[in-house]
Protein backbone atom coordinates (compact mmCIF):
# COMPACT_ATOMS: atom_id res chain seq x y z
CA UNK A 1 0.00 0.00 0.00
CA UNK A 2 3.00 2.29 -0.42
CA UNK A 3 1.25 4.56 -2.91
CA UNK A 4 -1.26 5.62 -0.24
CA UNK A 5 1.39 6.50 2.32
CA UNK A 6 3.61 8.74 0.28
CA UNK A 7 6.12 6.03 -0.56
CA UNK A 8 7.28 4.88 -4.01
CA UNK A 9 4.64 4.76 -6.71
CA UNK A 10 2.99 1.36 -7.04
CA UNK A 11 3.92 -0.62 -10.14
CA UNK A 12 2.31 -3.33 -12.21
CA UNK A 13 4.28 -6.07 -10.45
CA UNK A 14 2.87 -5.10 -7.07
CA UNK A 15 -0.65 -5.09 -8.46
CA UNK A 16 -0.12 -8.56 -9.92
CA UNK A 17 1.32 -9.94 -6.67
CA UNK A 18 -1.49 -8.64 -4.48
CA UNK A 19 -4.18 -9.73 -6.94
CA UNK A 20 -2.65 -13.18 -7.24
CA UNK A 21 -2.31 -12.98 -11.02
CA UNK A 22 0.48 -12.58 -13.54
CA UNK A 23 1.90 -9.33 -14.85
CA UNK A 24 0.41 -10.25 -18.23
CA UNK A 25 -3.07 -10.54 -16.73
CA UNK A 26 -2.83 -7.05 -15.23
CA UNK A 27 -1.70 -5.73 -18.63
CA UNK A 28 -4.72 -7.36 -20.26
CA UNK A 29 -7.05 -5.77 -17.72
CA UNK A 30 -5.48 -2.38 -18.49
CA UNK A 31 -6.05 -2.97 -22.21
CA UNK A 32 -9.62 -4.25 -21.69
CA UNK A 33 -8.80 -7.65 -23.14
CA UNK A 34 -11.99 -9.75 -23.55
CA UNK A 35 -10.35 -13.02 -22.46
CA UNK A 36 -10.18 -11.96 -18.78
CA UNK A 37 -12.85 -13.49 -16.55
CA UNK A 38 -15.09 -10.87 -14.88
CA UNK A 39 -14.12 -12.00 -11.36
CA UNK A 40 -10.43 -11.74 -12.20
CA UNK A 41 -10.90 -8.33 -13.78
CA UNK A 42 -12.72 -7.04 -10.72
CA UNK A 43 -10.06 -8.40 -8.34
CA UNK A 44 -7.32 -6.62 -10.29
CA UNK A 45 -9.31 -3.38 -10.39
CA UNK A 46 -9.89 -3.52 -6.63
CA UNK A 47 -6.15 -3.86 -6.00
CA UNK A 48 -5.45 -0.99 -8.38
CA UNK A 49 -7.83 1.22 -6.41
CA UNK A 50 -6.34 0.15 -3.09
CA UNK A 51 -2.83 0.95 -4.29
CA UNK A 52 -3.95 4.08 -6.09
CA UNK A 53 -2.17 2.55 -9.07
CA UNK A 54 -1.86 4.68 -12.19
CA UNK A 55 -0.45 2.97 -15.30
CA UNK A 56 2.44 4.62 -17.06
CA UNK A 57 0.83 7.21 -19.32
CA UNK A 58 3.40 6.85 -22.11
CA UNK A 59 2.99 3.09 -22.25
CA UNK A 60 -0.80 3.39 -22.21
CA UNK A 61 -0.70 5.91 -25.04
CA UNK A 62 1.49 3.61 -27.08
CA UNK A 63 -0.81 0.68 -26.40
CA UNK A 64 -3.86 2.62 -27.58
CA UNK A 65 -2.32 4.17 -30.71
CA UNK A 66 -1.67 1.78 -33.58
CA UNK A 67 1.72 2.38 -35.20
CA UNK A 68 1.99 -0.88 -37.18
CA UNK A 69 5.48 -1.22 -35.73
CA UNK A 70 7.03 -4.05 -33.72
CA UNK A 71 10.02 -3.26 -31.52
CA UNK A 72 12.77 -5.86 -31.24
CA UNK A 73 15.70 -6.01 -28.83
CA UNK A 74 18.26 -8.59 -29.95
CA UNK A 75 21.21 -9.69 -27.86
CA UNK A 76 24.46 -10.61 -29.65
CA UNK A 77 23.21 -10.02 -33.17
CA UNK A 78 26.56 -11.17 -34.60
CA UNK A 79 25.72 -14.75 -33.63
CA UNK A 80 23.96 -16.88 -36.23
CA UNK A 81 20.89 -17.75 -34.17
CA UNK A 82 19.89 -14.24 -32.99
CA UNK A 83 20.70 -12.71 -36.40
CA UNK A 84 18.67 -15.33 -38.26
CA UNK A 85 15.75 -14.92 -35.86
CA UNK A 86 15.76 -11.14 -36.36
CA UNK A 87 15.73 -11.50 -40.15
CA UNK A 88 12.86 -13.98 -39.95
CA UNK A 89 10.82 -11.65 -37.73
CA UNK A 90 11.44 -8.74 -40.10
CA UNK A 91 10.25 -10.80 -43.07
CA UNK A 92 7.17 -12.12 -41.25
CA UNK A 93 6.24 -8.64 -39.97
CA UNK A 94 6.58 -7.17 -43.46
CA UNK A 95 4.25 -9.84 -44.82
CA UNK A 96 1.64 -8.77 -42.25
CA UNK A 97 1.98 -5.05 -42.98
CA UNK A 98 4.19 -4.19 -40.02
CA UNK A 99 7.62 -2.59 -39.81
CA UNK A 100 10.31 -3.60 -37.33
CA UNK A 101 12.48 -1.25 -35.31
CA UNK A 102 15.36 -3.15 -33.73
CA UNK A 103 18.18 -2.47 -31.33
CA UNK A 104 21.21 -4.73 -31.01
CA UNK A 105 22.70 -5.05 -27.54
CA UNK A 106 25.49 -7.12 -26.02
CA UNK A 107 27.88 -7.07 -23.11
CA UNK A 108 30.46 -5.07 -25.08
CA UNK A 109 28.17 -2.50 -26.73
CA UNK A 110 27.42 1.02 -25.54
CA UNK A 111 23.68 0.49 -26.07
CA UNK A 112 22.24 -1.43 -23.13
CA UNK A 113 19.02 -3.41 -23.08
CA UNK A 114 17.52 -0.71 -20.87
CA UNK A 115 18.47 2.00 -23.40
CA UNK A 116 16.93 -0.05 -26.18
CA UNK A 117 13.63 -0.55 -24.35
CA UNK A 118 13.35 3.16 -23.49
CA UNK A 119 14.11 4.17 -27.09
CA UNK A 120 11.53 1.78 -28.53
CA UNK A 121 8.84 3.06 -26.20
CA UNK A 122 9.70 6.62 -27.19
CA UNK A 123 9.27 6.05 -30.94
CA UNK A 124 5.97 4.19 -30.51
CA UNK A 125 5.46 0.44 -31.00
CA UNK A 126 2.42 -1.82 -30.93
CA UNK A 127 4.26 -4.85 -29.59
CA UNK A 128 7.67 -5.81 -28.25
CA UNK A 129 9.88 -8.82 -28.98
CA UNK A 130 13.04 -9.74 -27.12
CA UNK A 131 15.50 -12.11 -28.75
CA UNK A 132 17.34 -12.58 -25.50
CA UNK A 133 19.77 -15.39 -24.99
CA UNK A 134 20.79 -14.12 -21.53
CA UNK A 135 19.03 -14.18 -18.17
CA UNK A 136 19.93 -10.53 -17.50
CA UNK A 137 17.68 -9.29 -20.32
CA UNK A 138 14.71 -11.22 -18.92
CA UNK A 139 15.31 -9.74 -15.47
CA UNK A 140 15.39 -6.26 -16.97
CA UNK A 141 12.13 -6.78 -18.82
CA UNK A 142 10.44 -7.68 -15.52
CA UNK A 143 11.56 -4.34 -14.10
CA UNK A 144 10.50 -2.26 -17.10
CA UNK A 145 6.79 -2.90 -17.58
CA UNK A 146 5.63 -1.83 -21.03
CA UNK A 147 1.90 -2.51 -20.89
CA UNK A 148 1.94 -3.83 -24.48
CA UNK A 149 2.03 -7.38 -25.86
CA UNK A 150 5.50 -8.77 -25.24
CA UNK A 151 7.12 -11.87 -26.68
CA UNK A 152 10.38 -13.48 -25.60
CA UNK A 153 12.29 -15.79 -27.93
CA UNK A 154 14.03 -18.16 -25.52
CA UNK A 155 14.51 -21.78 -24.64
CA UNK A 156 12.72 -22.02 -21.29
CA UNK A 157 9.07 -21.17 -20.53
CA UNK A 158 8.30 -17.82 -18.92
CA UNK A 159 5.18 -17.16 -16.82
CA UNK A 160 5.14 -13.39 -17.36
CA UNK A 161 5.47 -13.26 -21.15
CA UNK A 162 4.60 -15.14 -24.29
CA UNK A 163 7.49 -17.30 -25.45
CA UNK A 164 8.36 -18.98 -28.72
CA UNK A 165 11.40 -21.12 -29.33
CA UNK A 166 12.91 -23.95 -31.26
CA UNK A 167 12.86 -26.85 -28.81
CA UNK A 168 16.46 -26.74 -27.64
CA UNK A 169 16.08 -29.68 -25.31
CA UNK A 170 14.68 -31.87 -28.06
CA UNK A 171 17.56 -30.84 -30.33
CA UNK A 172 20.18 -31.88 -27.78
CA UNK A 173 18.35 -35.16 -27.20
CA UNK A 174 18.34 -35.86 -30.95
CA UNK A 175 22.11 -35.34 -31.06
CA UNK A 176 22.67 -37.58 -28.06
CA UNK A 177 20.46 -40.38 -29.34
CA UNK A 178 22.08 -40.30 -32.76
CA UNK A 179 25.49 -40.88 -31.21
CA UNK A 180 24.16 -43.57 -28.87
CA UNK A 181 22.53 -45.36 -31.79
CA UNK A 182 25.88 -45.37 -33.59
CA UNK A 183 27.42 -47.14 -30.60
CA UNK A 184 29.19 -44.27 -28.82
CA UNK A 185 29.42 -44.62 -25.05
CA UNK A 186 32.10 -42.05 -24.13
CA UNK A 187 30.99 -38.62 -25.32
CA UNK A 188 31.78 -35.01 -24.50
CA UNK A 189 29.72 -31.84 -24.75
CA UNK A 190 31.38 -28.63 -25.93
CA UNK A 191 28.86 -26.16 -24.50
CA UNK A 192 28.13 -22.54 -25.26
CA UNK A 193 28.33 -19.87 -22.53
CA UNK A 194 26.01 -21.10 -19.80
CA UNK A 195 24.57 -17.65 -19.08
CA UNK A 196 22.85 -18.07 -22.46
CA UNK A 197 19.48 -19.72 -22.00
CA UNK A 198 19.77 -21.78 -25.18
CA UNK A 199 23.20 -23.10 -24.18
CA UNK A 200 21.91 -24.01 -20.74
CA UNK A 201 18.90 -25.82 -22.19
CA UNK A 202 21.07 -27.85 -24.56
CA UNK A 203 23.54 -28.80 -21.82
CA UNK A 204 20.83 -29.92 -19.41
CA UNK A 205 19.01 -31.98 -22.02
CA UNK A 206 22.27 -33.61 -23.18
CA UNK A 207 23.16 -34.56 -19.62
CA UNK A 208 19.71 -35.89 -18.80
CA UNK A 209 19.51 -37.96 -21.98
CA UNK A 210 22.85 -39.63 -21.35
CA UNK A 211 21.97 -40.36 -17.74
CA UNK A 212 18.66 -41.92 -18.76
CA UNK A 213 20.60 -44.16 -21.15
CA UNK A 214 22.86 -45.27 -18.28
CA UNK A 215 25.87 -43.42 -19.65
CA UNK A 216 28.34 -41.13 -17.94
CA UNK A 217 27.58 -37.47 -18.47
CA UNK A 218 30.95 -35.74 -18.29
CA UNK A 219 31.26 -32.17 -17.15
CA UNK A 220 30.96 -29.98 -20.24
CA UNK A 221 33.78 -27.95 -21.71
CA UNK A 222 32.47 -24.39 -22.05
CA UNK A 223 33.27 -22.40 -25.18
CA UNK A 224 32.18 -18.93 -26.30
CA UNK A 225 30.31 -19.85 -29.53
CA UNK A 226 33.29 -18.93 -31.74
CA UNK A 227 35.22 -21.28 -34.00
CA UNK A 228 38.37 -20.05 -32.22
CA UNK A 229 37.17 -21.54 -28.94
CA UNK A 230 36.48 -24.87 -30.65
CA UNK A 231 39.92 -24.74 -32.25
CA UNK A 232 41.61 -23.92 -28.93
CA UNK A 233 40.00 -26.90 -27.23
CA UNK A 234 40.75 -29.25 -30.11
CA UNK A 235 44.38 -28.17 -30.12
CA UNK A 236 45.10 -29.37 -26.58
CA UNK A 237 42.67 -32.15 -25.70
CA UNK A 238 43.82 -35.77 -25.75
CA UNK A 239 40.60 -37.57 -26.67
CA UNK A 240 39.49 -40.26 -24.26
CA UNK A 241 36.08 -40.06 -25.89
CA UNK A 242 34.75 -41.14 -29.27
CA UNK A 243 32.28 -38.31 -29.96
CA UNK A 244 31.69 -34.61 -29.30
CA UNK A 245 28.42 -32.71 -29.35
CA UNK A 246 29.26 -29.05 -30.00
CA UNK A 247 26.56 -26.55 -28.99
CA UNK A 248 26.86 -24.71 -32.30
CA UNK A 249 28.32 -25.29 -35.75
CA UNK A 250 31.03 -22.64 -35.43
CA UNK A 251 32.65 -24.38 -32.47
CA UNK A 252 32.33 -27.68 -34.30
CA UNK A 253 34.16 -26.14 -37.27
CA UNK A 254 37.06 -24.98 -35.10
CA UNK A 255 37.22 -28.34 -33.36
CA UNK A 256 37.41 -30.27 -36.65
CA UNK A 257 40.09 -27.88 -37.92
CA UNK A 258 42.27 -28.52 -34.85
CA UNK A 259 41.69 -32.27 -34.96
CA UNK A 260 42.65 -32.39 -38.64
CA UNK A 261 45.91 -30.54 -38.00
CA UNK A 262 46.79 -33.05 -35.26
CA UNK A 263 45.96 -36.10 -37.34
CA UNK A 264 42.81 -36.93 -35.37
CA UNK A 265 40.36 -38.06 -38.02
CA UNK A 266 36.69 -37.08 -38.10
CA UNK A 267 34.67 -39.29 -37.98
CA UNK A 268 37.05 -42.28 -37.94
CA UNK A 269 38.62 -41.34 -34.58
CA UNK A 270 36.10 -38.86 -33.16
CA UNK A 271 32.57 -38.13 -34.38
CA UNK A 272 31.36 -34.52 -34.20
CA UNK A 273 27.79 -33.17 -34.09
CA UNK A 274 26.97 -29.45 -34.29
CA UNK A 275 23.87 -27.35 -33.75
CA UNK A 276 22.14 -24.74 -36.00
CA UNK A 277 22.84 -26.05 -39.53
CA UNK A 278 24.53 -22.88 -40.75
CA UNK A 279 24.51 -22.53 -44.55
CA UNK A 280 28.11 -23.75 -44.89
CA UNK A 281 27.71 -26.81 -42.65
CA UNK A 282 27.14 -29.06 -45.64
CA UNK A 283 30.41 -27.86 -47.20
CA UNK A 284 32.75 -28.55 -44.30
CA UNK A 285 35.24 -31.37 -44.60
CA UNK A 286 33.68 -33.64 -43.63
CA UNK A 287 30.15 -32.27 -44.09
CA UNK A 288 28.76 -31.68 -40.62
CA UNK A 289 26.05 -33.67 -38.88
CA UNK A 290 24.03 -31.07 -37.02
CA UNK A 291 20.67 -30.06 -35.54
CA UNK A 292 18.74 -27.72 -37.81
CA UNK A 293 16.72 -24.83 -36.38
CA UNK A 294 13.97 -23.43 -38.61
CA UNK A 295 14.41 -19.72 -37.98
CA UNK A 296 11.94 -18.70 -40.67
CA UNK A 297 9.21 -20.70 -38.95
CA UNK A 298 10.29 -19.18 -35.63
CA UNK A 299 9.94 -15.62 -36.93
CA UNK A 300 6.57 -16.34 -38.52
CA UNK A 301 5.26 -17.89 -35.30
CA UNK A 302 6.58 -15.05 -33.17
CA UNK A 303 4.93 -12.34 -35.25
CA UNK A 304 1.68 -14.31 -35.48
CA UNK A 305 1.64 -14.64 -31.68
CA UNK A 306 2.10 -10.90 -31.12
CA UNK A 307 -0.51 -9.90 -33.69
CA UNK A 308 -3.03 -12.40 -32.34
CA UNK A 309 -2.61 -10.84 -28.90
CA UNK A 310 -3.09 -7.37 -30.38
CA UNK A 311 -6.31 -8.57 -31.99
CA UNK A 312 -7.52 -10.13 -28.70
CA UNK A 313 -7.36 -13.68 -30.01
CA UNK A 314 -6.53 -16.63 -27.79
CA UNK A 315 -2.78 -17.17 -27.82
CA UNK A 316 -0.84 -20.08 -26.28
CA UNK A 317 1.53 -18.96 -23.54
CA UNK A 318 4.37 -21.02 -24.96
CA UNK A 319 4.96 -22.31 -28.47
CA UNK A 320 7.71 -24.70 -29.57
CA UNK A 321 9.05 -25.60 -33.00
CA UNK A 322 10.62 -29.01 -33.44
CA UNK A 323 14.24 -29.11 -34.63
CA UNK A 324 15.56 -31.62 -37.15
CA UNK A 325 18.64 -33.83 -37.01
CA UNK A 326 20.60 -33.60 -40.28
CA UNK A 327 22.97 -36.54 -40.62
CA UNK A 328 26.05 -36.02 -42.77
CA UNK A 329 29.58 -37.43 -42.83
CA UNK A 330 31.05 -36.13 -39.54
CA UNK A 331 29.55 -38.98 -37.50
CA UNK A 332 30.12 -42.74 -37.71
CA UNK A 333 30.28 -45.78 -35.44
CA UNK A 334 33.29 -45.68 -33.08
CA UNK A 335 36.40 -47.57 -34.12
CA UNK A 336 36.61 -49.31 -30.73
CA UNK A 337 33.10 -49.72 -29.41
CA UNK A 338 32.78 -49.87 -25.61
CA UNK A 339 30.69 -52.84 -24.54
CA UNK A 340 27.27 -51.61 -23.43
CA UNK A 341 27.17 -53.75 -20.30
CA UNK A 342 30.28 -51.95 -19.02
CA UNK A 343 28.09 -48.85 -18.63
CA UNK A 344 25.06 -50.61 -17.21
CA UNK A 345 23.25 -51.05 -20.54
CA UNK A 346 21.73 -54.36 -21.57
CA UNK A 347 24.01 -56.50 -23.78
CA UNK A 348 21.47 -56.49 -26.63
CA UNK A 349 21.93 -52.72 -27.06
CA UNK A 350 25.13 -53.19 -29.04
CA UNK A 351 23.35 -52.04 -32.24
CA UNK A 352 25.75 -54.10 -34.31
CA UNK A 353 28.63 -51.70 -33.74
CA UNK A 354 31.05 -54.28 -32.37
CA UNK A 355 31.59 -55.26 -36.02
CA UNK A 356 32.89 -51.74 -36.63
CA UNK A 357 36.12 -52.43 -34.74
CA UNK A 358 39.33 -52.18 -36.71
Amino acid sequence: MTALTGGPRANIRQVAALAGVSHMTVSRVLNDHPSIAPATRERVLVVMRELNYRPNSAARALASRKSSRIGVVVDSVIEFGPASTLRAIEDAAHDRGYTVSSFAVSADRAVTAHDALVSLMAIGIDALCLITPRTSSIDLLREVSSGIPTLVVKAEPEDDFFTVSVDQRMGAALAAQHLIDLGHREMLHLAGPLDWLDARGRERAWREHLERAGLRAREPVVGDWTSDSGYAFGSVVEPDFTAVFAANDRMALGLIHAFTERGIRVPQDVSVVGFDDVPDARHLLPPLTTVRQDFRALGTLGVATLLAELESDDVPQRSLIEPELVVRQSTAPPRLAILPHSRGLPPDDVNGNINARE
